[in-house]
């Protein structure tokens, strides 16, 4: 296993990052092969770290590539990225191993998330069912972002939702996790979905009581 940076873009602004004063962990998770890397790598202010392997055919019947013929890697621990908002908030982005055989590392990645983003390949979604039982298993909240093949069937959000049985209070977006500015829309939507159940809380609890 080698650790490697990609998307080694020069870093700006990341002044800001080094005094902030709070910082929050976001959660990039979803099946093998959909985007999880690139998504980090889109949007993160420092060179990504990611912990890529190349695949090999010792495992070829463990990491199923045949819808993603152009994958020659995988994550192997996690994708971890940075972004500053403002002067005095940072937010880390880990990314998950999209295999079942690193199943056993994503309480680790998620400890102390506030939420999560879960690609989706609409070509691919059973492959979705694990991580939405993981978040929803953990109470931890998530928004649902398709993300943009070539390969794959264009869904609406209301077909997605209905395929993979969402709850209505779970956000689908579309994404495309090679565009920064797509993908900072999508986190935008998790937090304004953390933000919403933050809100609606307190009354739940009182109806409760």
């Amino acid at each position: 296993m080698t650790s490697s940076h990609t998307n080694s873009s020069p870093t700006t602004g990341t002044a800001a990052s080094t005094r902030a004063t709070q910082s929050a962990k976001i959660v990039i998770a979803g099946g093998f092969g959909v985007g999880k890397t690139t998504f980090v790598g889109a949007v993160s202010e420092i060179s990504p770290l990611s912990t890529e392997a190349s695949m090999t055919s010792a495992a070829a019947h463990q990491d199923d590539a045949s819808k993603v013929d152009t994958k020659t890697s995988t994550t192997v621990a996690m994708d971890f990225g940075r972004i500053a908002v403002g002067e005095e908030i940072v937010i880390y982005l880990f990314g998950t191993p999209g295999q079942n055989r690193f199943a056993f590392m994503w309480d680790q990645v998620s400890l102390g998330a506030l939420g999560a983003v879960i690609l989706v390949d609409t070509a691919r979604l059973a492959d979705s069912h694990a991580p939405i039982d993981y978040f929803e298993s953990k109470g931890l909240p998530f928004v649902i972002a398709t993300n943009k093949f070539d390969h794959s069937p264009v869904g609406s959000p209301v077909q997605v939702r209905e395929a993979l049985a969402l709850a209505p209070h779970v956000p689908v977006v579309q994404v495309d996790a090679r565009e920064r500015s797509s993908v900072k829309e999508a986190l935008i939507t998790l937090v304004e979905h953390l933000l919403v159940l933050q809100a609606t809380a307190p009354a739940s609890a009182a109806a409760m009581a």
